[in-house]
C-alpha cells in the first residue's frame, strides 16, 4: 500500500503524535507532499469518535466533501472499511484516482469532481458526510445545511472540522494581536457556539457535538513548521510560514479547531 506505512526517519518521528495513533501509521512524507492546509489526518482522527462507530461501520457510504488530495478518503477506507466518494472541485479526479489506487483502495474510494452547491447525488445516498478544513468556505450560508443533508439517509450523520475562533470577535475588527496576518477569508472562522446555533436553527439536524479542540493550536503550529521546511511546493512552504507566524503569535488565545456533528432528523 504505497504511501501508507511510515518509514523510520526523522520526519516520521517528528510527526508521531500520541493523540493520533492511527495517523501516525501513515507515511509522513506522503502526508506532507499531499497536504493542502492543516493536518487533515489528525483532524479526521479527532472527528471520528464523535461520529461514532455505528456511523463509520464497514461498507458505510461516506461522502468526503472537499477531500483535497484524497488523504482523508483513503483514511476512511483503510481505518473504517467505508465506501467513500472523494469529492473535490480543485483537484483533478484522475490525479486523486491515481493516488487512491497507489494506496490500494481503488475498490473502496471513487474520486469525483464536484462543487459544494451542485452535488450530483440522489437524496439519501450516504450514511455519513465528512468534511475536513473545507466546510467553512461554503457552510456558513444559512440555507446550505438543509440542501446538503438531503443526501443523508434519515438518521445519518454529518461531521466537520473547521479552523475556528475560541469566541466571536466584538465589532468589525479582528483580534488586535492578529491584525498583521488577518485576511478577509478568516471571517469564515467561527466559535463552537456559533456553529451549534447555526446548525440547530437550520432545523436539518440534531446537533450532537460542537466543541473546541484542546490545544489544537499546538498541532497546527507543529504542522506549519514541518510543511514550511519539507513541502516540495513553494506556495505551500510560503503559506505555512505565514500561518505559522500567526498561530505562534496567538498561542491559542483565539485560533484553533472546532468539530461539529449532527444527525439528520
Amino acid at each position: 500500500m504505497s504511501g501508507i506505512r511510515t518509514p523510520n526517519d526523522d520526519l516520521s518521528d517528528r510527526l508521531n503524535h500520541p493523540a493520533h495513533p492511527r495517523s501516525s501509521q501513515y507515511d509522513a512524507r506522503w502526508a506532507v507532499d499531499n497536504q493542502m492546509g492543516p493536518n487533515a489526518l489528525w483532524l479526521l482522527e479527532w472527528l471520528a469518535p464523535a461520529l461514532g462507530l455505528d456511523t463509520l461501520r464497514p461498507c458505510a457510504r461516506v461522502l468526503d466533501l472537499g477531500c483535497g488530495r484524497a488523504m482523508t478518503s483513503i483514511f476512511l477506507a483503510r481505518e473504517f472499511h467505508a465506501q467513500v466518494t472523494a469529492a473535490d472541485l480543485w483537484i483533478e479526479p484522475d490525479d486523486n484516482a491515481r493516488r487512491i489506487a497507489e494506496a490500494g483502495f481503488a475498490d473502496r474510494v471513487q474520486a469525483v469532481r464536484a462543487e459544494a452547491h451542485d452535488l450530483p447525488f440522489a437524496e439519501g445516498s450516504f450514511d455519513a458526510i465528512v468534511s475536513i478544513d473545507a466546510y467553512q468556505y461554503f457552510g456558513t450560508d444559512d440555507l446550505y445545511l438543509p440542501t446538503l443533508t438531503r443526501l443523508l439517509k434519515p438518521g445519518g450523520r454529518i461531521g466537520v472540522v473547521v479552523p475556528a475562533l475560541r469566541s466571536e470577535p466584538e465589532g468589525l475588527e479582528p483580534p488586535e494581536h492578529l491584525k498583521p496576518w488577518w485576511e478577509p477569508d478568516y471571517w469564515c472562522f467561527h466559535s463552537a457556539d456559533w456553529w451549534r446555533r447555526h446548525w440547530t436553527r437550520s432545523g436539518a439536524v440534531e446537533v450532537e457535538a460542537a466543541d473546541w479542540q484542546p490545544d489544537g493550536w499546538r498541532d497546527w503550529l507543529l504542522w506549519c513548521e514541518v510543511v514550511a521546511e519539507e513541502s516540495p511546493e513553494e506556495f505551500h512552504r510560503t503559506m505555512a510560514r505565514r500561518v505559522g507566524e500567526m498561530v505562534r503569535a496567538d498561542e491559542g488565545r483565539a485560533l484553533g479547531f472546532v468539530r461539529v456533528v449532527g444527525r439528520r432528523r
